[in-house]
């Protein structure tokens, strides 16, 4: 195998090599800031090299005339390597940032990229973990460990060309030393991998406390769980702590091991120097020389082993961006990927089955056509595969067995960009983004005019809400909406649907979770937005799709029932009529035992839940 091969098979020239690219924009400030090491390293010799002619005139033959201008060149040298430490630290900061804008760009990237089922099986302090904080630890330790490791290079070179001039018996034993106190550095890798992937998985747990203590902040007080969840982030500290100590035990011993075999080094040296001085093969001058220098070259050893910890930690975070983004999406483009223009005639569901886990179908051999025009409302017992169904034509997710087709072309031949402007999507809890109620609303249509987002506001039945606040339209709604209430944080939503212009519409248990009033003028604003589209309707309360052109049911992952409402209400024992009798005539309806009506939808996140268990690292 060739030295190429091997260099490009090295896991750490390998990744560093991968950063070429986040580098090569601003590459001759990066280089500069590497080549100034050169002599920042190499004046470290240059006190321990006048130590010998002041040594030998000065102390051995009391000469003080003869070397004035040492102390003046030790100065002189002195500040032009403080000055160029000033200029190297300066250009780094500045490329450090800009690799890290590039890196942390490039992450975030990924992020967006990511399919929804990657977002259900990790939690939101490990993404801020992993493609965040790591891409800190990486961009600084990359910069600092190369300008570090440089300017000890440059600097021990110049050192044992101080020692070789001084004398090569006494450099051969300091050589030799050197090797055995730097030896353990080849295993700090080995010994800190597996707890500082630990230390990163707890560090994200904490990070997501954090985040929820945050979001739920009015659930912890309703339940009064201060205490409870005070007792468990102190626990996860304490594990953190644990961790820490097991990693300062496995490292902490480098610093005194080699501490311990460079103190035998200069023993040794000092034992024969003395000897050599004696014997006269080396002046006093160069045994001191030696000894600065030797002390010079050792001294940052002694504390090497902490730098090479903060490191290899700083390429480990490195494997693992490197490990971010070498993963692809499981959805994504075919080469040749059709754009959608719209829909003309129908979309078509034909034996569609999926699984979150594989043997355990959420849906089941579904079959439907809808033509183009038509409202259809999908119904069932919660947890039937409702909102899957409904999640697979925007390609949250891809069908497991079968295909979903609009006008005869399968979803997952067309380009997710245009698949997906071409439908809009209102969920039960929509995401408001921080900003002005105008910002959320635009984010429908960029380059909607001021027309166009007053009659989105309008047919959301905004107007009298905007028109009641002091700021209108301009008016900051707080992170996730914050400072709106349920309905008018749907109607939001509605209005950025509307500017948004699709020609599919997918309602996803739009209003279940408004009360009555609110209900009333949300379902309003729906009805606006339904006029002249498709529209799948995903519902729970059946009074809100009574006027469905058709409604399917849907019962254990199965279509069992198809027809209008009236329709479905002549089937004797059917599972719609059932649901409208439990709503609406509760007396009417079967008992059945209180089992048969648990959330399903809570078991199949429990079945994506233990997924995602089972999945899920860091």
């Amino acid at each position: 195998m060739s030295l190429r091969s091997r260099l490009q098979k090295n896991p750490f020239i390998h990744n560093y090599s991968r950063m070429w690219p986040f580098v090569k924009p601003f590459w001759k400030m990066a280089l500069l800031s590497l080549v100034i090491t050169l002599p920042i390293g190499a004046l470290d010799a240059t006190v321990a090299l006048f130590l010998k002619p002041y040594t030998d005139l000065v102390i051995v033959d009391k000469d003080i005339t003869s070397p004035w201008y040492i102390p003046l060149l030790i100065v002189g040298f002195t500040f032009v390597q403080g000055s160029l430490i000033f200029i190297s630290a300066f250009v780094s900061t500045y490329v450090g940032g800009k690799f890290s804008i590039a890196v942390k760009s490039k992450l975030y990237a990924k992020l967006l990229s990511l399919q929804p089922a990657y977002f259900d099986s990790i939690h939101s302090g490990t993404v801020a973990m992993r493609f965040s904080s790591d891409a800190d630890t990486a961009c600084g330790g990359l910069l600092i460990g190369l300008k570090t490791l440089l300017t000890r290079v440059f600097s021990s070179i110049a050192l044992i060309g101080v020692l070789f001039y001084n004398s090569w018996h006494l450099s051969i034993i300091a050589m030799l030393i050197l090797v055995l106190a730097l030896t353990p550095l080849a295993y700090v890798k080995k010994l800190i991998k597996k707890i500082v992937a630990q230390n990163i998985l707890l560090s994200a747990s904490v990070t997501t406390n954090y985040n929820e203590t945050f979001s739920g902040n009015r659930t912890i007080t309703a339940y009064n769980l201060q205490e409870q969840r005070a007792f468990n982030f102190k626990s996860q500290m304490e594990t953190v702590f644990g961790l820490s100590m097991r990693l300062n035990g496995r490292t902490a011993w480098l610093s005194p091991a080699m501490h311990f075999i460079i103190s035998i080094g200069l023993a040794l040296a000092v034992s024969v120097g003395s000897w050599l001085i004696v014997s006269e093969t080396i002046t006093a001058g160069n045994f001191v020389s030696f000894i600065a220098a030797l002390l010079m070259l050792y001294t940052p050893l002694k504390g090497l082993g902490r730098t090479i910890v903060s490191v290899q930690s700083s390429f480990l975070a490195i494997e693992r961006i490197f490990e971010l983004f070498d993963m692809e999406p499981t959805i994504q483009d075919k080469k040749d990927a059709k754009k959608l223009e719209g829909i003309q005639k129908n979309i078509v569901f034909d034996k569609v089955s999926f699984f979150y886990n594989e043997g355990k179908p959420v849906l089941n051999d579904i079959n439907l056509h809808v033509n183009v025009g038509e409202s259809i409302a999908i119904v069932g017992n919660s947890g039937g595969g409702k909102s899957t169904l409904a999640s697979l034509l925007p390609r949250f997710y891809d069908v497991t067995q079968g295909s979903i087709k609009i006008d005869g072309t399968d979803v997952r031949d067309i380009s997710t960009h245009s698949l997906r402007d071409n439908i809009s999507v209102v969920f039960q809890d929509n995401f408001l983004f921080s900003g002005t109620i105008r910002d959320n609303i635009m984010q429908g249509n960029q380059e909607a005019s001021e027309e166009m987002l007053t009659q989105a506001v309008q047919s959301a039945c905004l107007c009298d809400f905007i028109e009641s606040l002091e700021l209108g339209l301009d008016t900051e709604i707080g992170e996730r909406g914050s400072l709106l209430s349920g309905g008018q944080k749907q109607r939001v939503a509605i209005a950025r649907a509307f500017l948004k212009n699709a020609p599919i519409i997918v309602l996803d248990e739009a209003t279940s979770a408004l009360d009555n009033k609110s209900e009333k003028i949300v379902q309003q604003a729906i009805d606006n937005l339904m006029k002249d589209r498709t529209v799948f309707v995903i519902a729970h309360r059946l009074s809100t799709i009574r006027n469905a052109d058709r409604i399917a049911v849907i019962h254990e992952g199965q279509l069992v029932e198809l027809d209008n409402h009236d329709g479905l209400m002549k089937i004797t024992n059917g599972q719609y009529r059932q649901l409208y009798e439990m709503q609406f005539h509760p007396s009417l309806s079967l008992e059945k035992p209180k089992e048969v009506e648990e959330n399903n939808d809570d078991n199949v996140n429990a079945e994506k839940n233990e997924n995602i268990i089972s999945t899920t690292s860091v």
